[in-house]
């Protein structure tokens, strides 16, 4: 875990593109130089713009490839998302469809192939296609592997090609022309969900997986080289006169590649406003086609080809125009929402929690891990201060689908948010409330082999996890009573689902420390083999915590890894070494406001005590946290420090229960109501939460779940 400094990805280049690539489609509807040039309206609609709907795939494809690999449930949101969209632009064109006489000759073969393929107005297949392309590369990444769902996309692309823009070529050929003419019997496209969509959806989860081999500059070489091979591809097969449609050209995968790569090198903000516009757009400007040529018509500008004032530029320019302001209140309400849940100016002590860092770090651990074994996301003390319902959101829509906490409240609290899959109680819970434990799908630890007997005459079944105490001497069942967990196997309202141990010394690389590990872990070995060749299992094995996991290489035969503070992207101490350094990030800044600056003279003394006395003038201001927020106390007088405009300031005097004091003398220009930065970057500094920590005496996993309920946590892309 070597670069907890190390800055989160920035993909605003993708959005920049998103409103670029929705007024591309606009332009294939519309026709903008057909007045001009019939050639160059040809290169711009049927054979540039067609760049745009795969880019829409390959950036889906792009923020859905952490958790695609891993879970059915972490595309739930995307699916949603999109079929409530397709359904509300569905009742949007209803009435043109009942006007241009849609249901007359429909039948339920025909409405059921538009609504899963052809879309039942024009534009709509995008968001079937979606869907479909999805769950295609989900189900061959988990049965292929990357090159098997790559080869099958591939194939189903080509398959695709021959029915669009290189259809003359099958249609010559009788067996290819009655395959064909069989497929056309079922859809009208192959530019649809099966055949188009997932091999840039494919593309979009390749890029996020790996890194970058190229400079920005050469992947603009490849995107120039790209375009000049696809504008001879579409000239090509136009002057042979192939396409039935041309919406698919061999050299397509060719651009998205490198255009996404470029898109990506622009490090800037996300603009989630630019995001939202560009789906109003796309969404509604055949409805702003239709309004623009009523209007016309009315003011009697519209000539007889449907054209403004008989110019198809104008024409487009009036449509993208009505399009935009269209999108603009929609544009706005999103950006107000992100600003009503984000803006710092609202806050009076805030933690910042990074979404893109908590993603980037689950990919980054779950590459460590073994076929087989899944991450359990440790969201215990409110996932260690960073707030356990947005952390696990998080981690459930990027693929994890198992989480340990500490109490049954924790896990409750959970599954009212709507946390699904394996909850794992770490802690103690009176058996007394043991029915909870079955209402809310909760997995409790067995502490011991009197708990487990309570458990079992509560009358309730519990689904529980062994813990075997294999050194830690804390919780669990002794790893050598052989007779004492097989009694508990044995307890006939206790299902028995996995054993884990708890690692003592997996924190330091010491070879003794490393010995002590290893024995540990041979003795759950022993203990788990028992337990399965006495018929009890199968059952899910984990030992790995934080440490152990980027300190013991991950064995096989183990389903699980905990990892807790490591999955926040910081280490416990800034000097700990560890094995294997992921390159994590972190996960949480803590800031406050400046309320108050007061001018000191000497003589003056300022907090409890007048513990800081200047013997020269000094300014302090007041910062709006103490330590009833979580900030230690232990950092009076000087032992902790703060970053303001991108400056350090030490902390002056005794800290207070809501509000702090710092030295601002030496950064003139602060002024009340800026930002304070008590652990994080402002500008080019940066304080880590693990020098936080040693310099309050403690280790980051004390100070950041002390962080209290008055701190707000706000969730940042």
């Amino acid at each position: 875990m070597s670069a907890p400094q190390e800055k989160t990805a920035q993909y605003g280049g993708l959005d920049l593109f998103r409103i670029l690539a929705a007024l591309l489609v606009v332009a294939v509807h519309t026709g903008p130089l057909l007045t001009v040039s019939a050639q160059a309206n040809y290169l711009i609609t049927d054979i540039l713009a067609r760049l745009a709907v795969p880019f829409f795939l390959a950036v889906s494809g792009f923020f859905l490839a952490p958790g695609i690999e891993k879970d059915w449930h972490s595309l739930r949101h995307f699916f949603h998302k999109v079929l409530l969209l397709y359904g509300i632009s569905i009742l949007l064109y209803l009435p043109l469809m009942v006007r241009n006489g849609y249901f007359s000759g429909c039948t339920p073969l025909s409405l059921a192939a538009d609504l899963i393929f052809n879309g039942p107005f024009y534009h709509l297949w995008y968001f079937p296609a979606a869907v479909l392309g999805t769950i295609i590369i989900f189900l061959l990444l988990r049965r292929l592997g990357v090159r098997g769902s790559l080869a099958i996309c591939s194939l189903l692309y080509l398959v695709g090609l021959l029915g669009d823009s290189y259809y003359g070529l099958s249609a010559a050929l009788p067996p290819l022309n009655t395959f064909y003419n069989l497929l056309f019997s079922c859809f009208d496209y192959t530019r649809n969900g099966l055949f188009l969509s997932p091999l840039f959806l494919l593309l979009g989860v390749l890029l996020r997986k790996h890194s970058p081999r190229l400079a920005a500059g050469q992947y603009s070489a490849l995107l120039c080289g790209g375009f000049i091979l696809l504008v001879a591809e579409g000239e090509l097969v136009a002057q042979f006169g192939l396409p039935r449609h041309d919406s698919m050209y061999l050299t397509l995968p060719l651009c998205i590649w490198p255009l996404m790569r470029l898109l990506c090198s622009i490090k800037c903000k996300s603009f989630p406003a630019v995001r939202t516009a560009s789906t109003v757009v796309y969404v509604i400007h055949p409805l702003c086609i239709v309004a623009v040529r009523g209007g016309a018509k009315a003011l009697g500008i519209l000539s007889p080809d449907g054209f403004l004032l008989g110019s198809s530029l104008l024409h487009y320019l009036a449509v993208a125009a009505v399009s935009l302001l269209a999108a603009l209140p929609f544009a706005l309400w999103r950006q107000r929402q992100r600003h009503v849940q984000n803006t710092p100016n609202r806050l009076r002590a805030w933690a910042e929690i990074d979404r893109s860092a908590l993603v980037h770090n689950i990919g980054r651990l779950t590459e460590l891990l073994p076929a087989g074994c899944e991450l359990m996301a440790v969201v215990k003390a409110n996932a260690y201060g960073h707030g356990d319902t947005l952390t696990a959101r998080v981690c459930m829509e990027n693929g994890v689908k198992a989480f340990a906490v500490a109490t049954l409240e924790e896990g409750i609290r959970l599954r009212r948010t709507g946390i699904r899959g394996e909850i794992l109680i770490l802690g103690w819970t009176p058996p007394e409330l043991a029915q909870l434990l079955s209402r809310w799908h909760l997995t409790q630890t067995v502490v011991g082999p009197e708990y487990a007997q309570e458990l079992n005459h509560s009358g309730c079944k519990v689904k529980v996890h062994l813990a075997v105490d294999t050194g830690m001497h804390r919780l669990g069942l002794a790893w050598d009573d052989g007779d004492g967990l097989l009694a508990v196997c044995r307890l006939r309202r206790l299902r028995v689902t996995g054993m884990f141990t708890h690692l003592a010394f997996s924190e330091s690389l010491e070879l003794d420390a490393a010995r002590r590990t290893q024995a540990q872990l041979e003795r759950f070995y022993q203990a788990a083999e028992l337990v399965a060749q006495s018929g009890y299992g199968p059952v899910a094995l984990h030992a790995l915590s934080s440490y152990g996991l980027l300190n013991c290489p991950p064995q096989a035969g183990m389903a699980y890894a905990r990892p807790g503070i490591a999955l926040y992207g910081v280490l416990s101490r800034p000097d700990d070494q560890v094995g294997t350094s992921p390159g994590l990030r972190p996960v949480l800044s803590l800031r406050a406001k400046i309320a108050r600056i007061h001018s000191l003279e000497p003589g003056d003394c300022a907090g409890y005590d007048g513990a800081f006395a200047p013997s020269a003038s000094a300014r302090v201001a007041a910062v709006t946290i103490g330590y009833a927020d979580g900030y230690p106390r232990s950092l009076s007088n000087g032992r902790g420090r703060v970053l303001i405009r991108g400056k350090f300031a030490p902390v002056a005097g005794l800290i207070c229960m809501d509000q702090l004091l710092v030295d601002v003398t030496g950064i003139p220009e602060a002024q009340e109501g800026d930002t304070v930065t008590l652990i994080g970057q402002d500008g080019e500094q940066i304080l880590t939460a693990e020098e936080v920590a040693r310099d309050a005496g403690t280790i980051t996993n004390e100070l950041l779940s002390r962080l209290g309920e008055r701190v707000t946590r706000v969730m940042i892309s």
